[in-house]
């Protein structure tokens, strides 16, 4: 992916959404810079949105949109996580959705976004738990419904060809996705780590 130059008109801007990135300097060496003029609208403002992102996009499109399972399973860690403060041996549920929108008589589902998550489930309330276990709503909704005081941590962003897609989205092989990566905390502790992959062709 190349990595497109800032002009003079933008770098303060560019700043500015980078400052909001408390990990940028850490983020994997996969992703890459881009100029915030390159992206259009609707992607700068997923790149900072600090809500529920299907929400955002279901009143960005005016299109409902669908959380869809692709996998999920409880795992032990085999190296301690320092964005999620848990040692080896630690618990998650791994997880994976893509945010699309319905399919119709005439239209297969247009893809907005592939998530994938870690999840401290330990340190969520019950009624998240069985929400994540059924895998209907997205994570966002699912904190908003318990009510639970939360805050978004912005880590780092880039620019990503994807590789290593789910055989049910393997088309976008080697398209360019926006990425961030974020985790959300309560009471002082992580309890999801949670990476976006955004389409570039979906404006």
């Amino acid at each position: 992916m190349d990595i497109y130059p800032l002009s003079n008109l933008d770098t303060t801007v560019n700043r500015r959404v980078k400052e909001l990135f408390i990990a940028q300097s850490d983020r994997p060496t996969v992703l890459n810079d881009i100029s915030l003029a390159r992206l259009s609208s609707f992607h700068r403002a997923l790149l900072v949105a600090d809500g529920t992102v299907t929400r955002f996009i279901e009143a960005y499109k005016l299109s409902p949109v669908q959380v869809v399972l692709l996998s999920q399973a409880r795992r032990t860690l085999q190296n301690e996580h320092i964005w999620l403060g848990l040692p080896t041996g630690g618990n998650i549920i791994a997880r994976e959705v893509v945010l699309q929108s319905p399919s119709t008589e005439f239209q297969t589902p247009k893809i907005h976004a592939y998530a994938v998550s870690q999840i401290v489930y330990e340190r969520l309330p019950e009624i998240v738990v069985e929400g994540v276990d059924a895998g209907i709503d997205g994570l966002g909704v699912l904190l908003q419904h318990s009510r639970l005081e939360t805050r978004r941590d912005l880590l780092w962003w880039g620019i990503e060809r994807a590789t290593g897609l789910p055989s049910s989205i393997a088309y976008f092989e080697g398209q360019p996705f926006l990425c961030r990566t974020y985790r959300i905390v309560a009471n002082g502790k992580p309890l999801m780590l949670i990476t976006e992959k955004f389409p570039l062709d979906d404006s």
